[in-house]
């Protein structure tokens, strides 16, 4: 009797729940502030567009969580969301992450290679975050990939072409870098 009434009202409150955190997916997004509201209402107009997103904000503020959420808001969203701290990656075993490389194409490879992340989330979104911490050469592919929409891997002679959307993050001051030569402008 009662507990079963109990139980399916339980049920019944939590799948309410989850039905409407999955019709909004900022909905995991906590805060009351008028600073957060305006930063999810700008999110959620930016989600609806198929363009790069920059995300900026202190460390430990929920970039990741915003990207997630625009993912989830886009039409994107039942294909991978892969997230990239570039901050984790040695420089050199970065650029083979994102962008993959041929067989035999330095000593160690695989002897099939290996695809990138970027080829990995192709018709999704790739989140990189820190990513005030690409080494320059990896910005200028980087950059190729957003106006060519392609990549070449390590040792590859061809560029293949993938539909990716870019979410980017730091918690670092651009415009000083830019002004120090240590990020590109483009």
């Amino acid at each position: 009797g009662n507990a079963n009434l109990s139980s399916f009202k339980e049920a019944e409150k939590y799948l309410t729940a989850k039905i409407a955190q999955i019709s909004d997916p900022f909905s995991s997004i906590l805060g009351e502030t008028k600073i957060i509201k305006t930063a999810i209402s700008y999110a959620k107009l930016v989600a609806v567009k198929d363009t790069t997103v920059l995300l900026r904000g202190e460390s430990g503020t929920g970039k990741e969580l915003f990207a997630r959420a625009i993912h989830n808001a886009s039409y994107r969203r039942t294909a991978p969301f892969i997230p990239v701290n570039c901050g984790n990656f040695p420089e050199d075993l970065l650029e083979s992450e994102l962008f993959g490389y041929e067989k035999g194409a330095f000593t160690g490879a695989s002897t099939t290679g290996k695809i990138g992340l970027f080829e990995a989330a192709n018709q999704g979104t790739i989140f990189l975050d820190e990513v005030a911490d690409l080494p320059l050469h990896l910005q200028g592919k980087l950059l190729r990939v957003l106006q060519e929409k392609k990549i070449r891997k390590i040792g590859g002679i061809s560029e293949n072409a993938i539909d990716v959307r870019l979410i980017l993050a730091t918690n670092r001051k651009l415009e000083n870098m830019i002004q120090d030569k240590t990020f590109r402008e483009e």
